[in-house]
């Protein structure tokens, strides 16, 4: 079972770890401990370092298999065993930039349902930019820009964001925690993660985030287009 750091402290940049399990069949590596997020809800995943001693591995890609964590490595790692240990360095500009994007994106979900009601069916991000589909019948220019205000004015205003662990009963007490169209939850979860802006959302989330709205930046709707009758995508960076 893999530790996952990442979901108390998204700004931890390094953590020391031991090997439990190096396949070389798929160049993956199985860590006690990891503060590299595995992609999922949309987010990708981290990249970044493992360090043996003086050498220096690539991490490319990180995936949630089961309990553990798997950490592919570009290249040949034949140093690395069971057993030993190792320190791992996250790539920090990506991460933040992927925390200021995913934080965006929930300000932008819980404008949408403050204002106009509306659920998020579909959404999707990379670093700086993403897309988001709400049910909506129709979507103006108009509607458009004064989402993009609305979303910028709460981003301004520098909410603190909350991140909390609660009991999955207790969790789902609390009014339109899930804002996706369909409840991506499994039964078999215990526990959920909540991520709260003060004063503006407060939803189920398994990613990283900002400790505040004003990290955000600027959000920018640069196109919006209908996918369906009731389904409408809009698409932002974030600068």
């Amino acid at each position: 079972m893999t530790e996952l750091l990442y979901l108390s402290d998204g700004y931890l940049q390094q953590f020391n770890a031991r090997i439990l399990n190096v396949d070389w069949t798929n160049g993956s590596v199985t860590l006690d401990k990891s503060a590299f997020y595995p992609g999922g809800g949309g987010q990708p995943c981290d990249q970044g370092y493992l360090f043996l001693g003086g050498e220096k591995f690539r991490v490319e890609q990180v995936k949630k298999q089961g309990d553990e964590v798997l950490h592919f490595i570009r290249g040949d790692m034949p140093t690395l065993e069971n057993g030993l240990e190792v320190k791992g360095v996250i790539d920090w500009e990506r991460r933040f930039s992927l925390m200021r994007t995913h934080s965006a994106m929930h300000v932008l979900c819980s404008v949408v349902f403050r204002d106009y009601g509306a659920s998020v069916t579909g959404g999707e991000m990379d670093v700086l930019k993403g897309r988001m589909d709400f049910e909506f019948e129709s979507l103006k220019a108009e509607l458009v820009k004064v989402i993009e205000d609305s979303v910028n004015r709460e981003i301004k205003a520098g909410h603190t964001i909350i991140v909390k662990t609660l009991p999955r009963e207790e969790a789902f007490k609390i009014p339109n925690l899930i804002r996706t169209k369909i409840n991506l939850l499994p039964e078999g979860i215990r526990m959920v993660r909540t991520v709260e802006i003060e004063g503006l959302d407060l939803q189920a989330d398994g990613g990283t985030h900002l400790s505040n709205t004003s990290e955000i930046g600027q959000v920018k709707v640069v196109d919006y287009k209908s996918k369906g009758a009731i389904n409408k995508r809009i698409y932002v960076e974030i600068t």
